[in-house]
């Protein structure tokens, strides 16, 4: 469909990972940098020639290596290991103790990459990340630095940045699982920090000097920006998603201007947790879920899921699944059949909802889920410990409805026989799937730190997306990147050409032609269902697809340019903060002006206003039995001498009603819309209608004076009358 011009595609070493990990029991510990290390893993490791480059297998090189990543380990122990013991005061671990000679041994004798680039000498965290990644590629810093030199143009090699992709992105490209394996050690992840703080300052400072210096260096107090957390994290396989890594962002970092160490640690941490804590659901309580994957269940004594029907709550168990909602009613004599409700339904909707008995609709925090005038389901989520438990389930089961429609639009049937015709299509609705349940587990991680934004949705990308400006195109992209791949046979249907017969350099723009991802992976035309393929911004954005002085390793790592999803999901981002800062600056004139104003000002005195209207209720008697009510309680107050009491008492009513709004509301039952006060903008108008509006207010005004001087004149008339 679209023209692609040549680029570099780097084959990942076949050095593998685990030839750098301890042969000892612990063999999960990286074997040059742990954190337990040094004393009980001594390292002693074989290497096996990569690429051509053959390694003599001799005991002195083999000495000579184990010495140097024995001391390399004590170094990163030593760099690292202050930046996450927060909270752990006491004596550092002999064992863990390197002097200042072994330091100076690792990065004055064993260094091997050449600081002095063409733009500036590299910083100390780039030395540490490039050195770190070559190794862990099977390589020496040098080596990987000559290869990347031969590979790209020299303004792409003056880059240093482009270096420390090249060294990172390589290693992170030899593994395709959900979830990079590697996060799971501690030095692993201090060293995607160190990373992403040499790609935000990859040329040394005055800081950088001293560190270098001595030797070492402390990375307490460095925060990671927004480019470079937008840039890094996505690369790594559960970590983020392009789509929404800039919302991440903002959660993580909160009022700071970046994301420390200890958050990103502790962020990596939850999510590690969250995807154990899923391993350990059991399936045989629900033999249905077979084929479905269960990624959260809600129930609990502080967090109850209540489902209403016919003006009752019942709680029960609420499981989610990739497929399906199933809800386990808790009876008197015990747990009920689970009924399900099917989220992969076209035309399924999900709302936020008001709940509450004889639908008085008094608790916000509630969600419908229906499907037809005749299925729906209510369900409330009570949390006792705050207000957003409501809109994460309200995300979730977003996410989940989603995904099933961007498959159904977007993607191939799976009975299509063309599947087989391009290699590794026919897991493209597993990869989907995978990436709205790691968009889920990023959200259940923020939502155990409560780092969450106003709006959850915003974490997840499918539901994200549905809304979002030019959302359109970031689903093509992600359709591209899921079922695309390498023709494994020639295309026989009619109307459809051939992709091998395009050539790399057309010009010409054809709706009929396939589309081609950055790898040279193809998206069949047949599968391009969706009417976004032909708008003019879908149009716009795929002429201009190709990349250019680019390395790539796969579809989801380019070094020195943008992925197609990443470029979507930039598009994307930009329209969507010129909506919000329309939005803020329409937000921000809505109280100009007298007419606001005085709505401001009814806003505020709506509850007095309610008591005088209803106290005028009973004046007039437009309700007798209210007003006889109201009568004989003051009457009895009254003669019973019980005046004394009716302050006191009503000091108590709202005391209780204070104590019972705070408990509701941090149950999350009233919303987070409850007691602010919302003004309607005014419509825009002309200068004779602004004139006819003061009017109309000034009128106003000498109404309410009219009546405030009636009510004073009433009230000196009564102090007054027993003077006479």
């Amino acid at each position: 469909m679209f023209a692609k011009l040549p680029v570099t595609h780097q084959k990942a070493s076949t050095f593998g990972f685990s030839h750098l990990i301890s042969s000892n029991k612990d063999a999960s510990k990286l074997g040059y940098f742990s954190i337990n290390s040094a004393s009980r893993h001594k390292l002693r490791l074989k290497f096996v020639g990569a690429h051509g480059d053959r390694w003599k297998h001799t005991n002195a090189v083999q000495e000579s290596i184990n010495s140097w990543l024995s001391k390399t380990q004590h170094f990163l122990t030593e760099v690292t290991l202050p930046l996450v013991k927060t909270g752990q005061i006491g004596k550092p671990d002999p064992g863990n103790e390197v002097d200042t000679q072994d330091m100076d041994d690792i990065f004055l004798g064993e260094q091997t990459i050449t600081s002095s680039m063409p733009n500036g000498n590299l910083s100390f965290a780039a030395i540490v990340s490039i050195e770190q990644f070559s190794r862990l590629n099977g390589l020496t810093g040098q080596k990987m630095q000559n290869i990347f030199k031969a590979l790209v143009p020299k303004p792409v090699y003056d880059d240093a940045r482009n270096l420390v992709e090249y060294c990172c992105f390589r290693f992170l490209s030899r593994d395709a699982s959900a979830l990079h394996p590697c996060l799971k050690e501690p030095a692993f992840q201090r060293l995607i920090f160190i990373t992403m703080i040499a790609w935000e300052n990859p040329y040394s400072g005055k800081n950088d000097l001293r560190a270098h210096a001595s030797r070492k260096a402390s990375f307490q107090g460095k925060l990671v920006g927004e480019e470079t957390f937008t840039r890094i994290a996505p690369a790594i396989p559960g970590v983020a998603d392009h789509p929404t890594v800039h919302n991440l962002f903002k959660a993580l970092a909160g009022d700071e201007k970046g994301i420390s160490l200890r958050v990103w640690l502790t962020y990596i941490h939850e999510l590690l947790k969250v995807h154990e804590a899923r391993k350990s659901y059991q399936i045989h309580e629900y033999p249905q879920l077979s084929e479905e994957r269960i990624l959260y269940t809600g129930s609990s004594r502080k967090q109850p899921v209540l489902k209403w029907e016919n003006n009752m709550a019942w709680p029960g168990k609420l499981t989610l699944t990739d497929k399906a909602l199933y809800f386990e009613a808790v009876g008197i004599q015990g747990p009920k059949e689970a009924i399900r409700l099917d989220l992969t339904e076209h035309g399924l909707q999900v709302k936020k909802v008001k709940v509450g008995p004889f639908n008085s609709g008094v608790f916000d925090s509630g969600v419908a889920v229906s499907s037809g005038p005749g299925s729906k389901w209510v369900l409330e989520f009570v949390d006792l410990g705050g207000e957003l438990r409501r809109d994460v389930w309200h995300a979730f089961i977003s996410e989940i409805i989603a995904l099933h429609k961007f498959l159904s639009e977007y993607g191939p049937d799976d009975d299509d026989q063309s599947l087989f015709q391009v290699f590794g299509s026919h897991k493209g609705k597993d990869k989907a799937t995978t990436g709205a349940i790691n968009g889920i587990a990023r959200l259940q991680a923020l939502q155990s730190l409560r780092k969450l934004l106003d709006d959850p949705i915003k974490l997840v990308q499918f539901s994200f997306l549905q809304n979002a400006p030019r959302g359109d195109a970031v689903f093509q992209t992600l359709a591209v990147n899921y079922w695309g791949g390498h023709l494994v046979a020639e295309l026989t249907d009619a109307g459809y050409p051939q992709a091998q017969g395009m050539s790399p350099c057309k010009e010409e723009y054809e709706i009929s032609d396939h589309v081609f991802d950055i790898d040279g992976s193809v998206y069949l035309r047949k599968w391009m269902r969706s009417p976004s393929w032909g708008s003019s911004a879908s149009i716009g954005f795929w002429k201009h697809s190709s990349v250019r002085q680019a390395v790539v390793l796969n579809k989801n790592l380019v070094i020195a340019d943008e992925t197609l999803v990443e470029r979507a999901a930039t598009i994307c981002k930009q329209k969507y903060q010129a909506a919000e800062r329309t939005q803020a600056t329409i937000d921000a004139a809505k109280l100009q002006g007298i007419p606001s104003n005085i709505d401001l000002f009814k806003e505020l005195i709506l509850p007095f206003a309610l008591i005088a209207r209803n106290f005028e209720k009973l004046k007039r008697w437009e309700e007798p039995h209210l007003t006889l009510s109201f009568l004989a309680f003051t009457y009895t107050i009254i003669f019973r001498n019980l005046l004394p009491y009716v302050f006191p008492a009503t000091l108590i009513v709202l005391a209780i009603g204070m104590l019972t709004l705070k408990g509701l509301k941090e149950q999350g039952r009233l919303g987070r819309s409850f007691g602010k006060v919302t003004v309607c903008d005014q419509p825009p108008s002309n200068t004779i209608q602004k004139i006819v509006a003061l009017k109309d207010a000034m009128r106003d005004v000498e109404c309410y004076l009219q009546n405030l001087n009636v009510t004073l004149l009433k009230l000196r008339t009564i102090l007054l009358a027993g003077n006479n």
